[in-house]
């Protein structure tokens, strides 16, 4: 008995930087993403995201989804930017609230704060929650859609 217990115990421990690392792996686009777009490299953001995906966020309109959804979600947000004088955008993430994975598919919850400057003064949001849905295929992790709540 003793040396099933000591079996269990050692794949429990063993497993756990597993875990630990395959978490940080699903992070890594998400932290590709923000990190994007806090130096204005939209490419370097749009590269985070599958092809085919689904986005929610709080401008119109609205909604993307489908192939190169990601990227269309740039163009409009960088269009309502302008149209609001928003810039010097920031968004900075606490520690995850979820990281779950099965198999190759994962979900993530993230507090977030977002930054910017509207027409000269800075504003900051914080308490909004990013949720978003990933999928493991050859190319690794990517974001294939994501929900921006606002506070």
């Amino acid at each position: 008995m003793r040396k099933i217990l000591l079996a269990l115990a050692v794949a429990v421990l063993a497993a756990g930087p597993v875990a630990a690392s395959e978490k940080t792996d699903v992070m890594a686009p998400v932290h590709q993403w923000v990190d994007g777009i806090n130096k204005g490299d939209m490419k370097a953001a749009t590269a985070a995201c599958a092809d085919q995906s689904s986005i929610i966020d709080d401008f119109p309109p609205h909604e993307w989804h489908g192939a190169g959804a990601c990227s269309k979600w740039a163009n409009d947000a960088d269009a309502d930017n302008k149209k609001n004088g928003i810039t010097d955008e920031s968004v900075t993430l606490s520690k995850p609230r979820h990281i779950d994975i099965t198999a190759d598919r994962a979900y993530v919850v993230v507090p977030a704060t977002y930054s910017y400057k509207e027409k000269g003064p800075p504003v900051t949001e914080p308490g909004s929650i990013w949720t978003l849905a990933l999928k493991k295929g050859e190319a690794g992790w990517r974001i294939t859609g994501w929900a921006w709540t606002a506070p």
